[in-house]
């Protein structure tokens, strides 16, 4: 297992991560049973990935809480768990209070990486709430950030974290003061809009990436025969016509034949290469410049096949086409990396 440094910060991380959101069960992803989830991670750790993901918001608290369990017995101090407080939980008052309850669902002392889920605004906010109060007096980015400080200096978080901002978030969002370490972003071949401006700003600022959707949740597995085959909940992106199922909300025509040419392009490349189509789109995530690349197991098994992605490096010449292939969706689809939304409701900007 390879592993990255954060000069800036110090965080050290496996290129791989483990996602946890299907931990505890629940709608979006259905039932997980414990023992398996139990595997998964202790699996994890056999593989070296010393990097877990979770969220308040995962499950209703349920991810946090079978992670917990799952990381019984194992070498804390070894471990970085990064979870995620929703914008709706961003105030001053209330920062603590979330955080004390994330700590007690980890069963842990102090959470490694402590991120604001999404940025703080309204639009953000009402995809975790419904209560206008909150929705029409939202939380300042400034109280949460200053809230987190001081949890950081009581030894309760050891670094700060964000996810899903964009570069001009980040810019007019986060003060000289506050060091945030992390930004967790949605990366792959798909999906490579943070290309534009927001991971080069990371760069350039000494700011971690953790890449999520790395296999676009099961789509560049190469699992499904054609588009009209991927589950409707999969299909809610701006890849996908709006008209494709009721559950998306962005309201475009999206880029259904730069997406499938795209997807035949990296399948073909897989058969001519021999590297599995999971794989390769992993091993290219990883080879992208980023910290960490996050990647979902139901169970042990999964996890396996998950790991070896970790193993070896593709050629240049692969990661060349690679990109190459999936340019013109890149450009088409663009500097937008909220991909349920359209440019006008993009909660990231």
């Amino acid at each position: 297992m390879e592993y990255n440094t954060i000069h800036k910060s110090g965080l050290r991380l496996s290129a791989i991560g483990t996602g946890c959101w299907a931990f505890g069960g629940g709608d979006y992803w259905g039932a997980q049973d414990q023992k398996d989830a139990t595997d998964v991670v202790h699996a994890s750790v056999a593989n070296g990935i010393n990097y877990f993901d979770t969220a308040e918001a995962y499950n209703e608290g349920r991810s946090e809480s079978s992670l917990g369990v799952a990381l019984k017995g194992l070498s804390r101090e070894k471990l970085v768990i990064g979870t995620k407080i929703s914008p709706s939980n961003a105030y001053a008052g209330k920062v603590e209070q979330h955080c004390e309850a994330s700590l007690k669902r980890l069963q842990t002392d102090y959470i490694d990486i402590y991120m604001i889920h999404w940025p703080v605004h309204p639009h953000s906010i009402r995809h975790f709430t419904d209560d206008e109060k909150i929705i029409s007096h939202p939380p300042t980015i400034g109280e949460a950030f200053e809230t987190m400080l001081e949890l950081q200096r009581e030894g309760k978080i050891r670094h700060i974290g964000i996810s899903n901002f964009g570069r001009n978030r980040m810019h007019s969002d986060i003060p000289a003061n506050i060091p945030v370490a992390i930004n967790q972003l949605p990366y792959n071949l798909l999906c490579r809009a943070i290309e534009f401006d927001t991971k080069p700003y990371c760069h350039e600022n000494g700011i971690g990436i953790i890449g999520y959707m790395t296999l676009l949740q099961g789509i560049l597995t190469g699992k499904y025969p054609s588009l009209g085959d991927i589950p409707a909940y999969q299909r809610r992106t701006r890849h996908f016509s709006s008209n494709g199922t009721p559950l998306c909300r962005h309201g475009e025509s999206g880029f259904e034949n730069e997406t499938w040419q795209s997807l035949k392009a990296i399948s073909e490349i897989s058969v001519k290469t021999g590297i599995c189509m999971s794989e390769l789109s992993t091993k290219w995530a990883i080879a992208a410049g980023i910290t960490c690349s996050l990647v979902g197991a139901r169970n042990a098994k999964q996890l396996e096949e998950n790991v070896k992605a970790a193993e070896g490096s593709l050629d240049n010449e692969i990661i060349t086409t690679l990109n190459l292939v999936t340019d013109d969706l890149k450009q088409k689809l663009g500097n937008n990396f909220d991909y349920y939304e359209n440019a006008k409701d993009d909660r990231t900007v």
